[in-house]
């Protein structure tokens, strides 16, 4: 009967631990089976809010007393040297220390490319702890590498992944044209990829004022066409406060149907007005040339001066009316305690 080797619990116990912290970050492991192990144990598929994101790494673990030095941790090189060194994924080792539970990691890759002579022994720092807390700057740390060296493997699936993985480990993978770095951009895009759920939550509310913004940029456009039609038919009336004064009118109206919107209700009553203000208090300016009568001219800068103000205190009275009402509803549906 076979027996197990009694270092296999101690190697084990290494590949669980890991295997257990990047699974709790929802990140995808694949073990290397034993008899294709090159001096990895597993390939990580990095993810990011439940997405893969082309960044794949090969991990070797080791676990025991041997590992361990006065000052950190060290990993044997052996005859994995070029393999490590040349690979076209980034390997890593981790070291896990029993007594105490713990991860170290080092990027194995990275060290063996730095110059100077082949070494025997990869030094991890003691400070160099892969856990919960650390392992957000881990991914970080190792995506800015992959992208900088133009590392990223992307597959239609999972599996397609790490068999791009595999390959990559024997020298066979050649990346894609889309895959390669590009400088430039891969730092913003790692920093956008950090923040993308609040980028995400920042252009759906762009895209919804949009009309908002379009308004303000008609206003602003039609800004010299109003200050000429006050000075037209104003008789000294100070064109920038009767400009403020629609503007400042029309703006809140708009910013009324756009709240209505939101809340799921169709203001037609106030759409309707909405549109009326703005097809002539801001068209008729643009296509009058200042030869019309006077008192046509002058008609429309005193309807001008009172509708914001008539229109400013009818839409407060019935929109605070009917936040009035919902409360009241509110209320009524609510059983007392």
């Amino acid at each position: 009967m076979a027996s197990v080797r009694p270092s296999r619990r101690v190697e084990r116990a290494g590949v669980n631990a890991l295997r257990t912290l990047l699974e709790d970050h929802e990140h995808i492991v694949q073990e290397i089976d034993g008899g294709n192990d090159h001096g990895e144990d597993m390939h990580v598929l990095l993810t990011r809010n439940g997405r893969r994101t082309g960044h794949v790494v090969a991990i070797q673990v080791k676990s025991g007393k041997k590992y361990k030095r006065a000052n950190g941790y060290a990993i044997p090189v052996e005859d994995h040297y070029h393999d490590w060194k040349e690979s076209r994924i980034p390997v890593l080792g981790v070291v896990h220390d029993m007594e105490s539970g713990r991860l170290f990691w080092v990027n194995l890759t990275r060290r063996l490319n730095l110059p100077g002579e082949a070494p025997k022994w990869v030094q991890i720092p003691a400070d160099s702890e892969l856990a919960t807390e650390s392992i957000r700057g881990f991914v970080a740390e190792i995506e800015m590498y992959i992208d900088s060296e133009g590392m990223r493997i992307r597959g239609a699936t999972k599996e397609e992944t790490f068999a791009g993985a595999a390959q990559a480990r024997l020298g066979k993978y050649e990346p894609r044209s889309t895959d390669v770095a590009n400088p430039l951009y891969e730092g913003m895009a790692e920093i956008a990829l950090r923040h993308e759920d609040k980028i995400k939550r920042f252009a759906r509310e762009y895209l919804r004022i949009i009309p908002l913004l379009i308004l303000v940029g008609i206003m602003i456009f039609e800004y010299p066409y109003q200050v000429r039609f006050v000075n037209n038919y104003g008789s000294g009336v100070p064109p920038t406060p009767w400009i403020m004064g629609l503007y400042s009118f029309i703006f809140y109206m708009a910013l009324t149907l756009f709240f209505e919107f939101r809340a799921g209700r169709l203001p037609a009553n106030t759409g309707r007005f909405f549109g009326l203000i703005v097809s002539n208090f801001l068209w008729l300016p643009l296509i009058d040339d200042g030869k019309s009568e006077s008192w046509w001219g002058t008609t429309w800068i005193i309807a001008g001066a009172l509708v914001p103000s008539l229109g400013l205190k009818l839409l407060f009275a019935s929109y605070i009316r009917a936040a009035m009402d919902r409360r009241r509803a509110a209320k009524a549906r609510t059983p007392e305690r």
